[in-house]
C-alpha cells in the first residue's frame, strides 16, 4: 500500500504510519471516499504535450486574437492567479469592467456546461466566445483567421496540430480546448490526506470536513473531487443579472449561476459571480444566514444554517486544505 500511493503522489507524499486516530479523524473519514480525485491529478508528471496542445497554448497566450491586440485569453485566465484574474469582475475590451467575475479554467477537462451560465456545452464551444464577444475580446471569427493565416509560424504549428484543415475557428477551438484540458490543479494537502496521511490536515480542518458534508449542506453542490456539482443554483445575491435564467428562460433557473470548484479557492478572491463577496470568512456567513435576498428562485438548499462560530472557522480551515501545489507554467515563443 505504501508502495502505490507513494508512486501515485510522488515525492510530495508522505505515508502516516500506524498510530492511534482521533476522533474528527474518524468522523471526516466517512466522507473521504466521495473525494478521491483521479490520477491526472494526483501525478507530479506534466500533461503531454501534443502539437494540438503545444498550438493552444501560444493561441491561449497570444494577444492579437483581440480587436486591440492587447488583450489575450490569458489577460483574464492568469496562471499566476490561480487561472482567474484576481478582480471583481472581468475587463474586456477598451478596459471596460465586465459584469461577472473571470471564472477559473482549472479542471475543465471534467466540467460540464461552461461559463457561469452554462451557455457553452463543451470547452471547444466556450473558446470561441470570448474571442468574438463585443464586450471582451471584440475579434471577428474571419479577422481572426486572416491575421493568424498572414502568420508563418502559425500555419505551420496548426499544420502539425491538424493536417490539412488548415487555420479556421473550427481549429482555433479544437486547441484553446486541448490546451486547456491540460491545466490540472496540483495536490493538495487534503489530497494526501484521502490517501491516508492522517497528519496532512490539521484535525480543525478535519472537523470543517465534517461540516462541510452535514451541518454546512456545503456538499450538495460542492460535491466529488471537483468539489462542484456543474449544476446552477440561485444563492440569494441581491440583483439583476438573470444568470441560467437569461439561457434557458425557466422560474427556476433565475438568478442561478453555475457551482464554482473549490480547488485552490484561497488563491481567488473575491468570490460569487460578481465577486462581491471578498473572502472566505465572508462566503461562510452568507451562507449561514441563509443568502441575502429570498425570492421564488431561491435554491432550496439555501437557508440559515445556524453554525457556530468554531465550526465556521473549521470550514474555512478546510477550505485552505484545498490549495495545491502549483505546476509550473512556462510561457510560449509566440510565432511570428
Amino acid at each position: 500500500m505504501k508502495t502505490m500511493l507513494a508512486s501515485v503522489l510522488g515525492a510530495a507524499a508522505i505515508i502516516a504510519v500506524a498510530a492511534p486516530r482521533s476522533a474528527s479523524e474518524d468522523a471526516a473519514r466517512r466522507y473521504a471516499h466521495d473525494y478521491s480525485a483521479p490520477r491526472a491529478v494526483l501525478s507530479s508528471e506534466a500533461p503531454a504535450v501534443t502539437p494540438a496542445v503545444a498550438l493552444g497554448k501560444s493561441l491561449f497566450f497570444d494577444p492579437r486574437l483581440s480587436r486591440s491586440r492587447f488583450v489575450s485569453c490569458a489577460s483574464c485566465h492568469n496562471p499566476a492567479l490561480s487561472w482567474a484574474d484576481g478582480n471583481a469582475r472581468a475587463t474586456g475590451d477598451l478596459m471596460k469592467t465586465l459584469g461577472r467575475r473571470t471564472p477559473t479554467i482549472l479542471n475543465l477537462a471534467w466540467a460540464e456546461a461552461m461559463f457561469w451560465d452554462g451557455r457553452a456545452a463543451t470547452l471547444e464551444d466556450q473558446a470561441l466566445g470570448p474571442i468574438t464577444a463585443q464586450a471582451e475580446m471584440n475579434l471577428t471569427l474571419d479577422t481572426m483567421v486572416a491575421r493568424l493565416t498572414a502568420i508563418p509560424g502559425y500555419t505551420k504549428l496548426f499544420e502539425r496540430a491538424y493536417p490539412g484543415e488548415g487555420v479556421s475557428g473550427k481549429t482555433v477551438a479544437k486547441a484553446i480546448a486541448a490546451f486547456e484540458r491540460t491545466v490540472i490543479s496540483g495536490v493538495s494537502p487534503f489530497d494526501r490526506w484521502v490517501a491516508g496521511d492522517a497528519s496532512a490536515i490539521s484535525d480543525e480542518a478535519k472537523q470543517g470536513f465534517v461540516v462541510f458534508n452535514s451541518k454546512a449542506r456545503c456538499s450538495q453542490c460542492h460535491s466529488g473531487w471537483r468539489f462542484t456539482d456543474d449544476g446552477f443554483q440561485d444563492i440569494g445575491l441581491p440583483g439583476m443579472d438573470r444568470g441560467r435564467g437569461g439561457i434557458i428562460n425557466l422560474a427556476d433557473a433565475e438568478h442561478a449561476f453555475k457551482t464554482p470548484t473549490l480547488r485552490d479557492v484561497e488563491r481567488r478572491a473575491p468570490y460569487m459571480h460578481d465577486g462581491s463577496v471578498a473572502t472566505l470568512e465572508q462566503v461562510v456567513e452568507l451562507y449561514d444566514k441563509g443568502g441575502e435576498v429570498r425570492r421564488p428562485s431561491l435554491s432550496d438548499d439555501i437557508r440559515p444554517l445556524h453554525l457556530t462560530a468554531a465550526e465556521k472557522h473549521a470550514l474555512v480551515a478546510f477550505m485552505r486544505t484545498l490549495t495545491g501545489t502549483e505546476r509550473p507554467m512556462t510561457l510560449p515563443v509566440l510565432p511570428n
